[in-house]
């Protein structure tokens, strides 16, 4: 329930009077509270406390009256917020691993890529030197045309044509021709 301030308590509580101070409370934080949960703040009760901090803090530099304390209040709400945003996307929440909880297994990253090397390492084999050096450049680093002619030393036709020939062969590698079949 928002209450109404009187026309007096910007100027009583500018004075330090406590009375007024907790009429502003009262009035204005039940509407920062809603902004920051609006937001989807993590903690919208304690940036409603720091804004009320900051505004009495600087209660004396507030004009316009109560419009003004208004506006105030919620100009430094809204930085409050834009500082929470910044230190979320700076530091994001962690969450702590349980070993003892977790009964999911599977093969490690490194394993997995030791065993698909295994077998597209006998393919690439057959590849002539050039293609397999482009194909693991474009393929797997996935590196564009223009950096992978720059450092193979090569035009970037000449990549685009070696990938292409690469491909081709890895295609017939893994599916040969009927006509080649026994």
């Amino acid at each position: 329930m928002v209450s109404t301030l009187p026309a007096d308590a910007l100027v009583r509580a500018q004075t330090g009077e406590p009375a007024a101070l907790s009429l502003i409370y009262q009035s204005l934080s039940p509407a920062v509270l809603g902004y920051f949960s609006g937001r989807g703040s993590e903690d919208p009760e304690a940036l409603t406390q720091d804004v009320f901090l900051a505004v009495f803090s600087r209660l004396e530099s507030v004009t316009g009256g109560l419009p003004g304390l208004r506006t105030f209040t919620f100009s430094v709400a809204h930085a409050r917020y834009v500082d929470e945003v910044r230190r979320r996307t700076r530091a994001p929440v962690l969450v702590g691993y349980e070993v003892d909880g977790d009964t999911r297994t599977t093969d490690s990253a490194e394993e997995v890529a030791l065993g698909n090397l295994d077998v597209a390492g006998g393919l690439l084999e057959q590849l002539s030197t050039d293609q397999r050096e482009v194909i693991l450049l474009r393929i797997v680093a996935e590196l564009p045309i223009d950096q992978v002619a720059e450092i193979l030393g090569k035009s970037a036709g000449s990549v685009k044509q070696l990938q292409r020939r690469g491909l081709l062969r890895l295609k017939d590698l893994v599916q040969p021709n009927e006509s080649e079949a026994p």
